[in-house]
């Protein structure tokens, strides 16, 4: 949003941007992109078998609506802005129409999983979120395919998913809430609101509209003034269904990966907007939280604060917090040409490559976490198929943003 601090900028991570650019592509098109075809993505149905083991053992073929509707999103973002192979918009397009036929007329969400037919495996109750992820990758979708119904359904899904949560009996089981907490439900939750801005922001970059931009505001101001606690200048994950003032035990909680995953999008939407200030406030929160969230003793940084005044903190260390971390820095690097996020970058790509790469131990992808420090030989039977790709393309898209400023 700046005319930038410093000067120009020839390297990053020790690394040329030419060679941090080929850094980038390689693990999105020679190690991601072919593991997905040959072991996660059903081509003969559609959907994604993400219960999978990093060798490509699919424990199961079962699949799940947060990770499909993530899918749809990911193949359709690939074709509109990073390459126009038609082979990106066929994976998008199956895993669409298997979404469609998973969700019955009558009901309000996405059931929690399926088979790989899509048959309702009801294992447990569906959630508000899934909903949300397959509006989202309709959205990107709609754009792909030029055609503005899968725009109207994914406005459709969030007009039920904001009725939904407005709802005077709302609430949401935390399973991620701190250990012995007397607080197993939320009202109003962080995650939602970030979730619900992501998508805003995403129907709003395609055309205006304006219960879209209401409830896109709606999602700015729980973020900056609700969620924000000024005695820590930290973001509590829960507050009250009226915003009242919560217990000091659910004060003290700060789910920090999520606060920092939603200032990168606040960031983005104050691009969107042209609003300096509110992009100028996220960026200087967002620095706050990464540093507050570091880990000094083994690098990266950790995802979940339960307790502030105890610094009481979950250790293990998880991908898509550090790939969140990696988003916002590239974002205040290409539009604020910033210092920090220049020696930020630095330690945090870095960090990454050493402890969650598994290049070392025989596989092509990147850890989605482990204990404190990583240690090597740690079993994955998951895949993930959103946070780690949506960081390739962005930080590709903006590192080839920031040569072309510079030539």
């Amino acid at each position: 949003m700046k005319n930038g601090k410093a000067g120009k900028l020839s390297t990053l991570a020790d690394r040329s941007l030419e060679n941090l650019l080929r850094e980038y592509d390689d693990y999105l098109f020679k190690d991601f992109l072919p593991f997905m075809d040959s072991h996660i993505f059903d081509h003969e149905h559609g959907g994604f078998k993400c219960n999978t083991d990093q060798s490509g053992r699919n424990i199961s073929t079962n699949k799940r609506t947060w990770y499909d509707g993530r899918g749809i999103w990911v193949y359709s973002f690939l074709y509109n802005h990073i390459e126009k192979n038609t082979e990106y918009l066929d994976v998008a397009k199956k895993t669409v129409d298997l979404v469609l036929k998973t969700k019955h007329a009558d009901e309000l969400f996405w059931p929690w999983a399926y088979d790989y037919k899509g048959k309702d495996l009801k294992e447990f109750p569906p959630d508000i979120y899934g909903n949300l992820f397959v509006a989202e990758g309709f959205a990107e979708y709609s754009i792909a395919t030029n055609d503005a119904t899968y725009w109207h359904k994914a406005k459709d899904i969030l007009l039920e998913c904001v009725a939904e949560y407005d709802r005077v009996d709302y609430s949401y089981l935390l399973e991620y809430s701190p250990q012995g907490s007397s607080f197993t439900h939320a009202e109003r939750v962080l995650g939602h609101w970030m979730i619900i801005l992501r998508l805003t922001t995403s129907l709003l970059k395609i055309h205006p509209d304006k219960e879209v931009e209401e409830i896109n505001s709606r999602c700015i101001d729980a973020l900056i003034v609700t969620h924000f606690n000024q005695k820590f200048n930290l973001m509590n994950e829960v507050s009250a269904k009226d915003f009242s003032q919560v217990s000091e035990e659910i004060e003290q909680f700060v789910y920090i990966g999520h606060a920092i995953e939603s200032l990168w999008m606040i960031m983005d939407e104050g691009l969107r907007r042209n609003d300096c200030k509110l992009f100028e406030l996220a960026a200087e929160r967002f620095k706050f939280h990464v540093e507050v969230a570091w880990d000094d003793v083994y690098g990266g940084i950790f995802h979940c604060l339960d307790h502030v005044d105890n610094n009481k903190w979950l250790l293990d260390k998880v991908l898509w917090a550090q790939e969140e971390v990696l988003v916002g820095i590239m974002l205040l690097i290409e539009h604020n040409n910033d210092p920090w996020a220049v020696h930020w970058f630095d330690k945090m790509y870095n960090y990454v490559l050493k402890d969650f790469s598994q290049k070392q131990e025989g596989f092509i992808l990147w850890k989605i976490g482990g204990n404190r420090n990583l240690t090597a030989g740690i079993q994955q039977d998951r895949i993930e198929n959103y946070h780690h790709p949506r960081h390739l393309m962005l930080n590709s898209l903006a590192i080839k943003n920031i040569i072309k400023k510079q030539l």
